[in-house]
């Protein structure tokens, strides 16, 4: 109806995954390049783990990574996880279109028939992956299953990729104690995100173009207005725009504004559930109930330290008792500590940000933190910060401290990662410093981090093969380059040879290693250096 109105030629926000629709952000496409990176050369049998809130676009990215893959890769899809362990494997087997006349109904049969495939497979130089979305739904067994699915290999070589798509409860469910020896096989984490503002503006225009839209018709307050009630999440904000569309053309609106968002937002959200009244006589028997339960188990009550233990992950096998429950010192905070720290936290994104800065000797005078909390590529000359995400694992080999955006229980805190060894953290919360263990930290942390560096001031921008100049040449003097004839004087040519310098750096930290140095890349490099803050290891 309103498609006339608008100079539109089809429906702009239709939540159907067309692929000519398909707005990448910057964290999408990072999140891609990691699942890419598993498939390609990255993963070596381990698993890569996609999680993000549902809309944000993890079957889309999926969508896009199948129509991406290379020639010599063969995948096996499982849309539903809601199987059995057996179901499963069969599932995996009719995906690989293999024949198992005979051997349904037979857990061995399965993977006798999976393994002789991935064999063949392997000896053909193709790569067999197993991608499972909606895994959150995953029943226990049916994880340990995919876990045994990795032990098939050769002396050299894992046969089988898995990535995993889930909801954040995924997270949750990996952070079982029992499902243990499997979260230690995840090479690669990436948590999507909701869009940002901009992005939700670019997203907006983005997809009314590829309608045939020649004027964008939401107003700056508009647009600002459908964010907050999409939360930045894709397939809201495709909802609310398309009946703002509605709204703008039955009240004749050539600019659509803030009122309209609003109305379209109140009827297309969901409304709360209104409670029932409950009759006078229930609520009474109610209170007698819960009095009576109170008064029979008051004795029995546990100790709140005692309820809190099992949140924490037994000693791993092998692993000292002393080291596993956080060695000599103040015992690491529980996660329900954690919660409630974050709970309390007044300030903690200015505070934090605040300490980032003075680590880095950094004075107010030159860099505001009203302006560091919004993470520019360039802060200041010759400072520069990043946004990304990753693993404590990719953190402890970058040794730097950064700004960790902590959340649970739907509340955000930021804090200052200062210190990382093999089992513990130390963070900075508030001013206040503490230890919580590696796995708790885990349960609070989405792995969304924040970073600074220092660098030469002409180093903005990204440096590509064929490239030569001043950022060529710090490069070079940077790069841990084998080669001695590499280093010899005169102008620095960014050749393939120091793109294969790159490219072992950006692998040894948990990057893509494409060759291409980006912010990510340059921040990697420079933590090298042993100039500036670095991560505690001994705690």
């Amino acid at each position: 109806m309103y498609l006339e109105y608008y100079g539109l030629k089809e429906p702009p926000f239709s939540i159907t995954p067309d692929p000519r629709f398909v707005f990448l952000s910057e964290r999408h496409r990072d999140a891609l390049a990691h699942l890419l990176y598993g498939i390609g050369q990255g993963g070596g049998g381990g698993f890569v783990q996609l999680t993000g809130e549902v809309g944000t676009g993890k079957t889309t990215l999926c969508r896009l990574l199948l129509e991406q893959l290379p020639e010599n890769t063969r995948i096996a899809l499982v849309l539903n996880p809601k199987i059995s362990p057996l179901e499963l494997l069969e599932t995996i087997c009719e995906e690989l279109k293999l024949d198992i006349e005979g051997r349904q109904g037979s857990l061995k049969g399965m993977v006798d028939r999976l393994n002789a495939y991935l064999l063949e497979a392997y000896a053909q130089g193709l790569r067999v992956v197993l991608i499972i979305d909606e895994a959150q739904n995953l029943s226990s067994d049916a994880l340990e299953q995919v876990r045994l699915l990795t032990n098939l290999e050769t002396p050299t070589q894992k046969l089988l990729q898995i990535i995993l798509l889930g909801q954040p409860e995924l997270r949750e469910l990996l952070a079982r104690p029992e499902l243990r020896q499997l979260a230690q096989r995840i090479t690669a984490r990436y948590h999507l995100t909701p869009l940002s503002g901009d992005d939700t503006d670019a997203y907006l225009r983005h997809r009314l173009a590829v309608a045939g839209c020649n004027r964008f018709p939401f107003t700056k307050l508009a647009v600002k207005r459908l964010h907050e009630h999409a939360g930045g999440v894709p397939r809201l904000i495709n909802v609310i725009a398309d009946r703002a569309l509605m709204a703008g053309y039955a009240q004749n609106l050539q600019q659509i504004g803030e009122r309209a968002v609003d109305l379209a937002a109140s009827e297309a959200m969901a409304s709360p559930i209104r409670r029932l009244r409950v009759p006078g006589v229930t609520v009474w028997v109610g209170l007698l109930l819960v009095t009576l339960l109170a008064v029979w188990l008051w004795p029995r009550e546990a100790d709140p330290e005692q309820v809190e233990a099992p949140a924490e992950s037994p000693p791993e096998e092998g692993e000292p008792e002393e080291e596993a429950n956080g060695g000599a010192g103040d015992p690491p905070l529980t996660l329900a500590d954690l919660r409630e720290r974050m709970r309390d936290a007044q300030s903690s994104s200015v505070t934090a940000w605040n300490q980032l800065l003075s680590l880095w000797t950094l004075r107010a005078e030159d860099v505001d933190v009203r302006t560091a909390q919004r993470c520019p590529p360039v802060l200041a000359p010759g400072v520069y910060c990043l946004r990304s995400s990753g693993s404590l694992s990719k953190l402890a080999t970058l040794e730097r401290p950064v700004v960790l955006r902590l959340s649970s229980e739907g509340r955000d805190a930021w804090a200052v990662l200062v210190g990382l060894s093999g089992t513990r953290a130390r963070l900075s919360l508030d001013g206040e410093t503490f230890e919580v263990t590696r796995r708790t930290l885990e349960r609070a942390w989405l792995g969304e981090y924040f970073a600074l560096w220092k660098a030469p001031e002409f180093m903005a921008g990204v440096i590509r093969s064929g490239e030569s100049g001043p950022q060529v040449e710090w490069l070079r003097s940077v790069l841990p380059i084998r080669d001695r004839r590499q280093r010899a004087e005169g102008p620095a040519y960014f050749d393939e040879s120091m793109a294969n310098e790159v490219r072992r750096v950006q692998a040894s930290h948990g990057l893509v290693p494409d060759g291409v140095v980006g912010p990510e890349t340059l921040f990697a490099l420079v933590s090298r250096e042993r100039v500036g803050p670095r991560l505690r290891s001994q705690l």
